[in-house]
């Protein structure tokens, strides 16, 4: 198996990790938000060291492409194709969705839906089957009282991710479980090793951030 570096900066809290063989190495994280373009490079040079190796014996660079927090996505995505460039190691670009939902796919339930706090009432979100099947394909959702009510019908939902406390407080409880885990960096290891042993990577020089909608700025 390879050594891949593993950044997720599209959520909070940031974080990174090193693995080869699917099993961690080293790994850090951050909570604090408006820092995570200046503690990226320092931290994958902290995960480096403390796993005893070097910065050239990395294989792959797999980064959380979107959807998620704009700068967070920009900061990681930039990061990772440098890396990707200066080394000549492929680039592989994680869908965050995807992942998420993988990361409580064995609990008890029918569907599996991420969500991501897209700011006032709406959230990112897709929705999974048992076998991982998309049900729902990414997009941006505003939350109303009926908006799962059809799949709650059909069965008991798990949703996981920051915009878990907004969607508690609209849609009613009945077939559904909010989980409290944190989704990091490690949760990327699996995925990013079966994209390089599938050999699906990137394109360096042209990849984008999967924002889902587009990024607006007002001019003042």
């Amino acid at each position: 198996m390879a050594l891949i570096l593993n950044i997720n900066t599209a959520i909070n809290p940031a974080s990174v990790c090193l693995a080869q063989d699917l099993r961690t190495l080293s790994f850090a994280q951050s909570t604090h938000q408006k820092e995570h373009a200046s503690w990226l490079h320092l931290a994958v040079k902290q995960i480096i060291a403390e796993a005893g190796t070097k910065l050239k014996d990395t294989e792959a660079i797999a980064v959380t492409a979107g959807p998620g927090s704009y700068t967070g996505l920009r900061i990681g995505l930039a990061a990772a194709k440098g890396l990707s460039f200066s080394l000549d190691i492929p680039l592989i670009a994680i869908n965050l969705l995807e992942m998420m939902a993988g990361v409580v796919r064995n609990e008890d339930a029918d569907f599996f839906c991420p969500v991501i706090d897209a700011r006032r009432m709406e959230v990112f979100m897709a929705v999974y089957g048992r076998n991982m099947d998309p049900i729902i394909s990414p997009c941006a959702m505003i939350v109303k009282p009926d908006s799962f009510y059809s799949l709650q019908e059909r069965g008991k939902i798990i949703f996981v991710g920051d915009g878990c406390d907004k969607i508690k407080k609209i849609i009613p409880q009945s077939n559904t479980v909010f989980s409290d885990t944190v989704v990091t960096a490690k949760d990327m290891v699996e995925l990013s090793a079966n994209n390089f042993r599938e050999k699906r990577f990137a394109d360096t020089a042209y990849s984008e951030p999967f924002y889902l909608k587009e990024f607006y700025s007002v001019a003042h």
